[in-house]
């Protein structure tokens, strides 16, 4: 090997990282054990930082442009070697290149069911998942808390630590944020932006920011849904009774008009036809109309319960006669923002019908002196 040839191996003279991954965080420009020749040209692309490690220590970090390692450009490591401006000779550094652009559509998710107390469920068991960006914003603070001495350091490395903090920070916003289970879906949006505000301080202390959270599904127990799926089916039939002699009349049909029945089925049809003919008349009633017992009475009607917010806080759940005392008291006035369940939003008491009358009941006359 001639001495021209070992000198141009010896001496790095162009620095710079294409990355052809949609994965890789940061990656350590591999240097074999060559010096940095004085003076070399360092490339650092948009959506990079390069950042210098000399000895173990953090030195320069260089944002996207064209630099000659130079004294003047590497004030840090300058110091760090006391090097003067005469300075020329080549040196040895780590230099780990940061991809600083977003990575996207990250997954997350409850691992276990999240307990939380529910306004008309009571206590119920909640699971959720979606997606997150994450970008860094301090590449030598990611490096020195995060990455170490890694040199090709990809987000499958620290998602599985940003997945607990978020479902950490879920489980306290769902607790906190009283939105009854059946309205969530309607308000995934505002609390993907309550969660990230949450999980971003947490984010900032690694050098990472979170520009988007978002929740695609929230879901109870298996159980809890079959239950809500039944009591959905019997609003939906309404009157039991109506619906009986319907589907005896469906039944009936199907009988007669079964060609392969041929007497048995009209036989059997007749005789239907009959027992809901019976149905129908009652003991002593007309076509068309139930036996004259007495109707159970109605079901009571349900007790909404009333949030309130004052000054960016939110109190309740209040029943209404808890809202009537406070209106009587002058704590809740027609511009007080309230909320149950069934209504979009945020809404003035005083718009409400049932709350208007809260602020227009007057006490009677007081009665004659003496």
């Amino acid at each position: 090997m001639s001495i021209f040839d070992f000198l141009k191996g010896e001496f790095i003279d162009v620095i710079h990282w294409t990355d052809d991954t949609s994965d890789t965080l940061v990656w350590r420009f591999e240097r074999h054990s060559h010096a940095i020749k004085y003076g070399a040209k360092l490339t650092v692309r948009e959506g990079q930082a390069a950042v210098f490690v000399h000895e173990g220590q953090l030195a320069d970090v260089f944002t996207p442009g064209l630099y000659m390692l130079e004294t003047n450009n590497m004030p840090i490591l300058t110091t760090l070697q006391h090097w003067d401006h005469g300075f020329q000779s080549p040196f040895k550094s780590e230099i780990y290149f940061v991809n600083t652009t977003r990575f996207q559509d990250l997954k997350w998710g409850t691992k276990n069911p999240i307990m939380c107390r529910d306004p008309e469920f009571g206590p119920v068991r909640i699971r959720a998942f979606g997606t997150y960006t994450i970008r860094v914003t301090d590449p030598g603070l990611f490096l020195k808390e995060i990455v170490g001495t890694d040199g090709e350091f990809t987000t499958d490395e620290i998602s599985y630590q940003i997945r607990n903090i978020i479902v950490a920070k879920f489980s306290q916003a769902i607790a906190a944020s009283g939105i009854p289970v059946l309205d969530m879906a309607a308000n995934t949006t505002e609390l993907g932006k309550l969660i990230a505000a949450k999980v971003s301080p947490q984010l900032a202390e690694y050098g990472i920011s979170m520009p988007a959270f978002f929740i695609e599904n929230i879901s109870l127990p298996e159980a809890v849904e079959k239950a809500m799926d039944k009591r959905t089916s019997m609003g939906i039939v309404g009157d039991l009774g109506q619906y009986t002699h319907f589907s005896a009349a469906e039944a009936m049909t199907e009988a007669a008009s079964n060609p392969a029945g041929g007497g048995m089925a009209a036989g059997l049809g007749a005789g239907m036809g009959m027992a809901m003919a019976g149905n129908m008349m009652g003991a002593s009633g007309p076509w068309g109309q139930a036996p004259q017992a007495a109707a159970p009475p109605p079901p009571p009607p349900v007790e909404k319960v009333w949030h309130t917010a004052t000054n960016g806080q939110t109190s309740g759940p209040f029943s209404r006669a808890d809202l009537g005392k406070m209106a009587a008291e002058g704590t809740l006035t027609r511009e007080t923002h309230v909320w149950t369940p069934g209504i979009d939003g945020w809404t003035h008491a005083g718009e409400i019908d049932e709350l208007a009358q809260l602020f227009t009941v007057m006490p009677p006359p007081p009665p004659p002196a003496g």
